[in-house]
């Protein structure tokens, strides 16, 4: 994959990136949603890929993305600025504690996250990489208590995870949030789940199950799939 991405609305460069472009990222930018947002939050935006998709999918809304890497924060920049969506996009390089303290008093219609989630030794020889894709279970532990507080009353906070990490956070969730949706992701039908989709929220519902087959055959993408990112993936 070279160092940019091209989507039918927009581009995404990726050069200085730790996280490249997966296919965790597009799948989350696709599926998280909520009642018509107006307000949106990107935790670890990474690239910008799945602000940018949220833009595109949601053209009234606001949103503010969130990167503590420098070198990552500022491709991402680069990536909104160079978007259709300028206007509606926000870059803030600091850590989600900090963007906390600033944002006391905000409420957002939609979280979103696609996080570090290996809940094992830090064992990445680089430190971004290290940030990328490890994490300490304190920081999920943070993030479950402080999302009630900036969740709207009808908003959706999205995740995706593998099992044993959607395991944990829906363990440390059920003191705050609602569990409202889960998608397993599987890559061929007979496989097990490897991701999680997790959708949460602050009102008590029924969770949905539902499940998703990324391949129908061997490098033959599934309908379910190619419908999903139809508007976003040039193959399609």
């Amino acid at each position: 994959m070279g160092p940019v991405f091209r989507f039918k609305q927009f581009l995404v460069d990726q050069s200085d990136c730790a996280m490249k472009i997966n296919t965790d990222g597009v799948l989350l930018g696709a599926t998280a949603s909520a009642e018509n947002p107006k307000t949106i939050l990107d935790i670890g935006t990474g690239t910008g890929v799945i602000a940018l998709m949220l833009a595109q999918r949601f053209p009234d809304a606001q949103i503010d993305a969130v990167e503590i890497d420098l070198p990552s924060a500022r491709t991402a920049e680069k990536n909104f600025r160079n978007s259709n969506f300028s206007g509606r996009l926000t870059l803030h390089q600091t850590s989600i504690e900090d963007f906390w303290q600033q944002k006391k008093h905000q409420q957002y219609d939609l979280i979103v996250s696609n996080p570090p989630f290996y809940l094992d030794t830090l064992t990445s020889p680089k430190e971004n990489k290290t940030l990328s894709k490890h994490a300490v279970p304190e920081f999920f532990e943070n993030l479950i208590k402080t999302i009630p507080k900036f969740l709207a009353s009808t908003g959706s906070f999205w995740l995706i995870l593998p099992p044993k990490t959607a395991s944990v956070v829906k363990g440390l969730a059920q003191n705050s949030l609602f569990l409202q949706k889960e998608i397993a992701v599987s890559s061929f039908a007979n496989d097990l789940p490897h991701r999680y989709l997790l959708s949460f929220g602050l009102k008590q519902t029924k969770t949905e199950q539902a499940s998703f087959i990324i391949y129908q055959d061997q490098k033959v993408y599934s309908l379910a799939y190619q419908n999903l990112l139809k508007d976003f993936l040039t193959i399609f």
